[in-house]
């Protein structure tokens, strides 16, 4: 499910890149060089965690399974933003806009994504009687992902990916009318991080790290950076506001026209 969503994502960034009058060719090589750095990323990181046991299977290396954990996901993150942004400064791409294209991409990709985690037992509900709940019966979902097995839970994974389907969707419509460049990826940092913010009081707690002695989790402490960061995008900045097509400019009044010939 993740490699379906970020070939959609890849479909979807290329409409975008036109949209915002971006190459798109730089956003696909953009996007490549991000995707293979964040599994450059999570690899390092699973190896020096599980240095021992990789020892002795190096092979698993070579794997294309990943653990789902936040703090791998946020390490992946890292690495591929930072790629990301070396290579569109190497290209001289715009940055605000280029974020802008890749914001509704993104949100699509986290979308399948959290349905992915849903199918697999992954960054599962707490415990619930809710009519909707949903049963995990796979072994498998135990051992990779210590989904309890025979417990009603929230399907917090599925609210989740509705949400972002549903800011994915609201940023392509609403991408032509942002007034400045900078906008979608700022309503995408809100919209997103308010979404992993709540969605957390669903999650169970196990593996995710208790600040404040459990009132906050690591990914609500990332939400909150999220949150921070698309409120600095959506500042006014009279620099990067996207000047109108000279065709699509109203022509003037005829009686002011008329005092101009004048």
């Amino acid at each position: 499910m993740t490699a379906l969503g970020v070939l959609c994502a890849l479909v979807l960034g290329l409409q975008t890149a036109r949209v915002a009058g971006v190459s798109p060719s730089l956003i696909w090589n953009l996007c490549i060089v991000g995707l293979f750095a964040a599994l450059v990323g999570s690899r390092i990181l699973l190896i020096v965690v599980n240095w021992t046991m990789v020892r002795s299977h190096p092979i698993w290396m070579l794997g294309l399974g990943m653990v789902h954990h936040p703090l791998l996901a946020g390490v992946a993150a890292a690495f591929a933003g930072a790629a990301g942004l070396f290579y569109a400064r190497s290209k001289r791409m715009p940055l605000r806009a280029t974020a802008d294209v890749l914001a509704a991409p993104v949100a699509l990709g986290l979308a399948f994504e959290q349905a992915g985690a849903l199918l697999a037992g992954s960054g599962f509900g707490t415990a619930t009687s809710v009519p909707w709940a949903v049963v995990f019966t796979n072994p498998l979902a135990a051992r990779w992902s210590g989904a309890p097995l025979g417990v009603p839970v929230h399907p917090v994974q599925a609210y989740a990916a509705v949400v972002f389907l549903t800011i994915a969707v609201v940023l392509f419509v609403g991408m032509p009318r942002f007034s400045q460049h900078g906008d979608a990826a700022g309503a995408f940092l809100l919209t997103a991080g308010a979404a992993i913010y709540f969605t957390e009081f669903w999650r169970d707690p196990e593996g995710r790290g208790a600040i404040l002695r459990g009132f906050l989790d690591g990914p609500q402490i990332g939400s909150i950076a999220m949150v921070l960061a698309g409120a600095w995008m959506l500042r006014r900045q009279d620099a990067s506001r996207i000047r109108p097509n000279p065709h699509e400019v109203e022509a003037p009044p005829k009686e002011q026209a008329s005092e101009d010939r004048l």
